[in-house]
């Protein structure tokens, strides 16, 4: 597929969001973005009326629906997403209104300058946008181990503010299905070679009863993806890891 050269293809996973997926779906058309944006809606095989909506919608030509027919996880949503998408850039944006999509402009400033390849969006916890207490915990635990495994510094490992150049995206031997792509897609950057830029990014989560999905049993998911990924079969491509090793210099 020819990607488009200063594009954005805004990848949106949507299982069970009728709540919040046309407000999700306006507000990353509304951004004023430095780059065209394309926005690529996958329905994952939703039950409450979802898909219905996304079937409804007026969305205009910047915006590709596709269904799943049933639930297949987060993770083939994102890899669904990403085959239809045409831009030179791609970024995960879910639809649960707990990111905002103005973020994206500012991540993309190190893409465009060629300072990187991918670039994540850190969030600040705090009262008023932490889900909890054990959350940010687990969340502060699995970017350690992140860290450990894979000898580097990373500040929010399961960040769903991902923007990565597409090519480098689509070349990531990923197979993850549910919420374990977040770690899996930073552990096989990690192991291209590739320096992940990091940035501040505004987050609000919400909670149990509004839809939060992650679980702790997510959170031992999480752990035995990183794990598969250091310890496990090295897909072709991906060079052994070398803790002495210099990182290599950003971009390309």
């Amino acid at each position: 597929m020819v990607e488009a050269p200063g594009t954005l293809s805004v990848l949106m996973p949507v299982y069970d969001e009728a709540a919040t997926v046309e407000q999700a779906i306006a507000e990353v058309l509304a951004a004023e973005l430095p780059v065209e944006v394309e926005l690529v809606v996958v329905d994952d095989g939703s039950t409450d009326g979802t898909a219905e909506i996304l079937d409804r919608g007026d969305w205009g030509p910047r915006v590709k629906v596709v269904h799943h027919p049933a639930n297949r996880g987060k993770g083939a949503a994102v890899r669904t997403a990403l085959e239809q998408a045409t831009g030179e850039y791609a970024a995960i944006f879910d639809a649960d209104l707990e990111y905002d999509p103005r973020d994206i402009g500012e991540l993309l400033g190190p893409l465009l300058r060629g300072e990187t390849n991918a670039v994540f969006g850190v969030r600040a916890f705090n009262g008023y946008t932490s889900h909890s207490y054990l959350y940010v915990l687990g969340n502060r635990a699995v970017t350690f181990a992140c860290n450990v495994l894979f000898n580097v510094y990373i500040a929010d490992m399961m960040t769903c503010h991902k923007v990565v150049r597409t090519e480098v995206f689509r070349a990531l031997p990923l197979r993850a299905s549910g919420f374990t792509i977040e770690p899996e897609i930073t552990a096989r950057l990690l192991q291209s070679g590739e320096r992940i830029y990091e940035m501040p990014a505004h987050y609000r989560a919400r909670s149990h009863s509004a839809g939060k999905k992650l679980t702790t049993a997510d959170g031992f998911r999480v752990l035995g993806t990183l794990a598969r990924c250091r310890f496990g079969p090295r897909p072709p491509g991906l060079a052994a890891p070398d803790a002495g090793a210099p990182l290599p210099p950003h971009g390309r």
